[in-house]
């Protein structure tokens, strides 16, 4: 059985996206510390993004009643540079989707044939594993199983053909891996983004990551793809786009193939929704989006891990982007965590890391079909199947009437988080779903979850 090791990083092959600098003064104290290395380490840090309340300074809370769909693009904050036009926008040729269902799981082969029936995907794998959809304890896989009944027989089929760039997983199939030589505390990344990175482990053109948190302690690679402003092709960035359908249940992982259809029916016309809890700093903003590679020493790269009121700087520059290039959007800045929304195209916020969060607004959160979210939450995604207590669920949103969305399987650190600035730059520019939260994503073989339909682009030129 092959033994899987990070291969030696040639950090000379990868290039900083934008200056990425980070000043350690405009930071909390508690800040985190990530070492980058094209060489095995490890760096001290703070606590975890979990505790999800600190890191806002009180002079930076904006009025109660300020939202940027209210401001006229003169009061927002200069020099944001939004992205030219990017890419292609035609839809992508199903050729290009490798189904993966577990044969053994009943609910995984119906999910796989509805989609591959809906979207003329002709390009099946059968696997066996244990059936996820049955129980919690069976969404974990060991590794040794993974190799044998997972891994050997989807890298023999992409070896056989050249023309996959999107997986697409069912439920039924494990979510995340122990034993493994990657994750957080070195054992434990979602099945999913493990996929994602399959050849990385074979490249000397990668950067591996090394984190130790408050006791989180984790490895995973860069993302080939992040802030790409090319279209995804496995043979330009190796790696795949890997997505799940999945769900509480099967008619949940059904609907997110139905809304993706629909979606490609209809014109958008529904407003992207960011919930920010404060007006950002323009300096934090100038900096968006953070690059996980810096400038600086070859065989050595260290950055802050990213501060709360950071991301909030993300949500603010995601909103001032799109409301410049006249795409409906809300940004609020204000303490509140609001629902009752309806009929969203994107949706962004902290979820129950918000200080101010309300289960029921979350849940009220409503959907127009090719809808987005992300959620600024550790374990949005640390089950599909129906629980109580604990944070936040993007399954919840899933059955709101989300087309897609990315969650964690565990602990996945806020740098980790999609970038909302490039994430709904590239969607609402005609890029795929699958497309838009890669490229927004910063690391592979880690914790995150992509969910839905890979090919949905309701922005897409029809």
């Amino acid at each position: 059985m092959q033994k899987y090791e990070i291969a030696e990083a040639s950090v000379s092959a990868l290039r900083a996206t934008g200056d990425g600098a980070i000043k350690t003064n405009s930071l909390p104290k508690w800040s985190h510390w990530i070492l980058l290395l094209g060489f095995l380490g490890t760096a001290s840090c703070g606590p975890p993004m979990m505790t999800g309340k600190e890191g806002d300074p009180a002079s930076e809370r904006a009025d109660a009643s300020k939202s940027v769909a209210d401001e006229p693009a003169s009061k927002l904050a200069p020099d944001v540079k939004p992205n030219p036009s990017i890419g292609s926008t035609q839809p992508i040729d199903p050729d290009r989707v490798l189904v993966i269902a577990n044969s053994d799981s009943p609910v995984s082969k119906r999910i796989a044939d509805y989609y591959m029936q809906k979207r003329s995907v002709k390009k099946l794998l059968q696997i066996q594993c244990p059936d996820s959809s049955l129980d919690t304890a069976k969404e974990t896989l060991d590794f040794v199983s993974f190799q044998s009944k997972i891994l050997k027989p989807v890298k023999e089929y992409l070896a056989g053909d050249p023309k996959i760039d999107f997986i697409v997983l069912t439920k039924g199939i494990p979510i995340r891996l122990t034993g493994a030589p990657i994750g957080l505390s070195m054992t434990q990344p979602s099945l999913d983004s493990f996929l994602s990175a399959i050849d990385y482990f074979d490249r000397t053109d990668v950067l591996t990551v090394m984190i130790n948190d408050s006791g989180y302690t984790g490895k995973s690679f860069i993302n080939r793809y992040w802030n790409s402003e090319e279209r995804f092709s496995h043979s330009k960035f190796g790696g795949y786009l890997v997505t799940r359908l999945d769900g509480y249940t099967v008619e949940s992982a059904m609907g997110l193939v139905d809304r993706s259809l629909a979606s490609d029916r209809m014109k958008p016309s529904g407003k992207i929704f960011l919930d920010s809890r404060l007006v950002a700093d323009t300096s934090l903003m100038a900096k968006v989006p953070w690059s996980p590679i810096q400038d600086g020493q070859v065989d050595m790269k260290m950055i802050n891990e990213m501060a709360f009121n950071e991301w909030d700087a993300d949500l603010n520059v995601a909103g001032q982007n799109l409301q410049k290039r006249g795409v409906p959007v809300e940004l609020d800045q204000t303490e509140t965590f609001h629902g009752g929304k309806d009929g969203l195209m994107g949706y962004a916020s902290w979820g129950s890391n918000d200080g101010k969060f309300v289960a029921d607004h979350y849940k009220s959160i409503r959907f127009a079909p090719g809808g987005i979210a992300e959620t600024a939450v550790s374990t949005s995604g640390r089950t599909f199947l129906p629980t109580s207590g604990g944070q936040s669920l993007m399954a919840d949103l899933i059955d709101a009437g989300l087309t897609g969305a990315k969650a964690y399987s565990d602990e996945p650190f806020l740098i980790a988080i999609a970038s909302p600035t490039i994430l709904f730059d590239r969607y609402s520019r005609g890029w795929t779903m699958a497309e838009s939260f890669y490229a927004a994503s910063r690391f592979v073989g880690w914790e995150d979850i992509v969910i839905g339909d890979p090919l949905a682009a309701p922005y897409s030129t029809k």
